[in-house]
């Protein structure tokens, strides 16, 4: 019984990471090819980045917030009174290479990855993708390169945007509102705060860009049983990709150095 369950189970699992890999593929090939749809590329990057700037901008403050209240917590609670000024680097660092690329990336899947693919999947079931291959056009080309490298582009751009508002985040609970010693709060972070840092989440953007515009391209293009398979690919990307992009986290930060010094 238990064979039964788990051989289709393999089989739709490997058959459907070949889908995504192929896809990637001919994505990041269809990249450097010409010709290149600039007008569908400006169109995705104001949907990837501008109209994500929002909701971007309230998760990383309360993110940045919280972050900075638990830290405070924790160095008042275990360490002592006047301690609180060492929790600078660690909400920094802690924002930077974990939390900020995290929640833009769950943000971003689930704003951008889904519309993707509801919008390809309508695309599909109104046989509009057919009419693509019969006029001689790639729907690779078409559909899925501008979406893909805006993603690429776009996702490090509001991770950057993200830490920024976070740090001020957990520096204004620290600093404004429990009075931590600004000078102290600043200078310890200076002090073991590093670039590097900032470029870890960014590395880790960039393959989570990848990951949302790659999960919700396949499931528009692999869209079928008319608005209901509509609905079944939009739910299925968020998840995936959102899946995907916590235990790629993991590994990524197991094997990116924690310094380059």
């Amino acid at each position: 019984m238990e064979k039964q369950i788990w051989i289709p189970f393999l089989n739709n699992f490997f058959y459907e990471l070949g889908q995504v890999f192929e896809l990637t593929v001919q994505a990041v090939k269809g990249i450097f090819q010409k010709p290149f749809e600039k007008r569908i590329f400006l169109q995705q990057l104001e949907e990837v980045g501008v109209n994500s700037l929002p909701v971007v901008s309230l998760t990383a403050a309360f993110g940045g917030l919280v972050f900075g209240l638990q830290t405070y917590l924790a160095f008042h609670r275990y360490i002592g009174p006047g301690s609180e000024s060492q929790g600078g680097p660690i909400i920094a660092v802690g924002l930077c290479r974990e939390l900020i690329p995290i929640l833009v990336g769950l943000m971003v899947a689930g704003r951008v990855g889904s519309a993707m693919a509801a919008e390809i999947g309508t695309m599909k079931i109104t046989e509009q993708i057919d009419a693509l291959l019969s006029l001689g056009a790639s729907p690779i080309k078409y559909l899925v390169v501008p979406r893909v490298l805006a993603s690429l582009i776009m996702v490090p751009c509001l991770t950057l945007y993200g830490d920024v508002i976070g740090i001020f985040g957990g520096f204004t609970y620290n600093v404004y509102l429990m009075h931590v010693n600004q000078t102290l709060y600043v200078q310890n972070t200076l002090k073991y705060f590093e670039i590097w840092d900032v470029s870890v989440g960014l590395i880790k953007a960039v393959v989570f860009g990848l990951v949302i515009a790659i999960v919700g391209c396949w499931q528009g293009m692999t869209t079928e049983g008319g608005a209901e398979g509509v609905g079944r690919a939009t739910t299925k990307s968020v998840v995936v990709a959102s899946i995907s992009i916590l235990i790629l986290n993991f590994f990524l930060s197991k094997i990116l150095p924690a310094t380059l010094k």
